[in-house]
């Protein structure tokens, strides 16, 4: 069984397992590498994440039509 990596952007919404304490589970990316860099789009926030907290944090990659 191989697992493909998605390989992650910088722009890219994405829909996290865990809800941001606002209540809002959409981020935006704003860094990628050992860490990733992510924006709540609800409040504002940011945040830095490591690598591995953040692939397996991730529920789904939203699609650039459904990002309203």
């Amino acid at each position: 069984m191989s697992l493909q990596k998605y390989n992650y952007k910088v722009g890219e919404i994405v829909k996290m397992k865990k809800p941001h304490p606002c209540g809002g589970d959409r981020w935006e990316i704003t860094r990628t590498g050992i860490d990733f860099g992510l924006k709540c789009l609800q409040c504002g926030r940011q945040v830095m994440i490591p690598r591995p907290k953040f692939e397996k944090g991730v529920k789904a990659v939203i699609p650039p039509s459904d990002n309203t």
